[in-house]
């Protein structure tokens, strides 16, 4: 099978080919004799019922400094490819989500990985609410008055922004700490929506794993260890990956999200769990395919591309 494949994504020459997703997902495809094109997604246009963007032929290797070539820039309309990755970077603003509309018109006579009606629907922080059993206790509010009622009943929490990313504005407010008020003020000036927030779980310390999940399955996982003194584990903050297996508790939460995120066309998503909770479902743009990949001798991006292929040969 030889596919026709756009990625569209965020600028190719800045990313760092020993950790990024959408990299070894290129490479699979190139190694499987798929064609590759690559846009960002400013390039996206709506004209005369098409969806088109101004876009290069792309070919990827590993090697630094020297990992991509491009071709000259053309227009493509988008309906002619089998295949479209939509890998560009949160933040889920207005801009992610007019993408998700535009390439839903094209979405599934072109296949659009993922969904990006599933993708519009399910923003991390929101999706996992579908399941509460899963979660640790949280409030989403805009009202100081239930944060600070929440606060009195867990004492210790995490307040962040409900569409952050990256472990940006996250916040560990402990029993005590006087900056709640001030910090409510300052949420209240930067972001309209409202704010998520969560009893602190101390297992953090040992881990936030990152499992990664094709069409529905969990295929692997590994634990991110923060830095001392800090409350957040993601990598973009010094995060360290370490390897890891799944406890019978983490296998049940993937067993019971599956089925609904291969029923939405989530085929790669990567969800967030700190001792016995789900905390967030990642489908925008999942990362951790490289950490997997060196910890555990597989190749995970072989595992997705067999998905996709699955699902068009359906």
């Amino acid at each position: 099978m030889r596919l026709d494949v756009a990625i569209q994504m965020d600028p190719i020459d800045s990313i760092d080919i020993e950790g990024d997703s959408s990299f070894v997902l290129a490479l699979e495809a190139q190694r499987r004799g798929h064609s590759l094109y690559y846009y960002l997604p400013s390039a996206l246009t709506f004209l005369d019922g098409k969806v088109s963007a101004r876009s290069q032929t792309l070919k990827v290797k590993r090697e630094a400094g020297n990992h991509f070539e491009v071709g000259t820039m053309e227009s493509l309309d988008l309906s002619t490819m089998d295949v479209i990755l939509m890998r560009q970077d949160p933040p889920f603003d207005m801009s992610y989500i007019t993408a998700t509309h535009l390439l839903e018109h094209i979405h599934p006579q072109t296949l659009v990985v993922n969904d990006p009606a599933h993708v519009r629907n399910a923003p991390e922080k929101i999706f996992v609410t579908r399941f509460p059993e899963l979660m640790p206790p949280t409030l989403i509010t805009s009202s100081r008055e239930e944060i600070l009622e929440f606060r009195a009943a867990h004492k210790d929490i995490i307040v962040k922004p409900l569409y952050g990313n990256g472990g940006a504005g996250v916040f560990h407010i402990k029993p005590g700490d006087e900056n709640l008020s001030a910090l409510l003020e300052l949420f209240t000036e930067l972001y309209r929506e409202p704010i998520i927030v969560q009893r602190y779980l101390p297992e953090v310390r040992a881990g936030d794993k990152r499992i990664i999940l094709v069409d529905g399955k969990a295929v692997g996982a590994t634990n991110r260890v923060p830095p001392e003194g800090e409350a957040r584990s993601n990598m973009h903050v010094g995060g360290t990956p370490k390897p890891t297996t799944l406890t019978p508790r983490e296998e049940e939460i993937c067993e019971t999200i599956g089925p609904d995120l291969k029923r939405l066309g989530l085929i790669f998503v990567g969800i967030d769990v700190i001792g016995d909770y789900l905390t967030e479902i990642n489908v925008t743009s999942p990362t951790g395919l490289q950490e997997v990949n060196r910890f555990d001798n597989v190749c995970l991006e072989a595992e997705i591309w067999d998905a996709i292929e699955t699902r068009l040969d359906g």
